[in-house]
């Protein structure tokens, strides 16, 4: 098994160009399913096997949405065994991923993220980077590791715009605000040309760079937006992806087209877009109940 699973997360890496956070999901996903197999071998098993698999799954008290992508992830395995040869059958075809309610996502209000991008104050080590990096977010719509990888040649504030790189290495352009690009310009100014000399190196190629003077990690964006979220008072629910939920919404809230929406965030499908359109729901109930006779 353990050698399948490193060929075949070579495969998502050099022939899927997954990306590399991707590519640690279907490992630690498989890691589960080498645990589960035991001394067993994969062409030994059928659908019923593979379901038993899934009961297992439900036994660890995994969400429903953490059985789907371990799901997903087998899919993907048996159909690298079959393109291999080492298996003949794919039972793994025959799995249905579970219901789920669609989760609607936490969103900030406008007020909120006034004062949320506003909370990195003078006094704070680093704070121009630190309002740099949720700007940017907000600004954006990017996803926290898309925030980390982007190249300073990436960002152009004289046209107003920045190249995004998503899922799959695919790279997209995304407008910048006056205020972004505001900010970003005096984090370049002022801060980012004395992180720059703390580096090994002389010219690290990141917009965004830590104290160090080396690529920012995700989990340190993550420490620092929930440092920021505790200081306004809205810890508990705040994730770097807040940011990128709240762009969304509002943005459809304001009369965007959902489809440059869909292309601004980077998804492949509309369907995973659609889920922003609670918002229209809201609007249309807040309507009913004022306007309408009995409401």
């Amino acid at each position: 098994m353990s050698g399948w699973r490193d060929r075949f997360l070579v495969y998502l890496r050099t022939e899927c160009h997954l990306a590399s956070n991707s590519i640690v999901a279907y490992a630690r996903d498989l890691e589960h399913f080498s645990t589960w197999l035991g001394n067993r071998t994969v062409s030994q098993l059928g659908i019923e096997d593979l379901t038993n698999y899934l009961s297992w799954l439900k036994e660890q008290e995994l969400a429903a949405s953490s059985i789907s992508r371990h799901i997903v992830s087998l899919r993907m395995f048996f159909k690298f065994l079959q393109l291999e040869s080492a298996i003949v059958d794919n039972p793994a075809e025959l799995l249905t991923t579970p219901k789920m309610w669609r989760r609607v996502p936490f969103v900030l209000s406008v007020s909120q993220i006034d004062r949320f991008l506003e909370a990195p104050q003078i006094g704070d080590p680093l704070w121009k980077r630190d309002r740099a990096i949720l700007e940017l977010m907000y600004a954006t719509g990017c996803r926290v590791s898309e925030v980390c990888d982007m190249l300073l040649v990436n960002v152009h504030l004289s046209e107003s715009y920045c190249l995004a790189e998503g899922k799959g290495s695919k790279q997209r352009m995304v407008p910048l605000g006056a205020r972004a690009i505001e900010v970003i310009a005096s984090y370049l100014q002022e801060e980012r040309p004395s992180l720059l000399k703390r580096g090994a190196e002389s010219a690290a190629p990141w917009l965004i760079l830590s104290r160090s003077g080396q690529r920012l990690r995700r989990e340190a964006v993550w420490e620092l937006v929930k440092r920021y979220a505790k200081r306004i008072g809205i810890a508990d629910e705040v994730s770097p992806h807040t940011l990128r939920h709240s762009f969304a919404t509002h943005l459809l809230a304001g009369g965007a087209d959902l489809r440059l929406i869909q292309e601004m965030l980077g998804h492949a499908s509309i369907q995973t877009t659609q889920i922003y359109t609670h918002v229209q729901t809201g609007k249309l109930k807040r309507v009913h109940q004022q306007f309408h006779p009995r409401g």
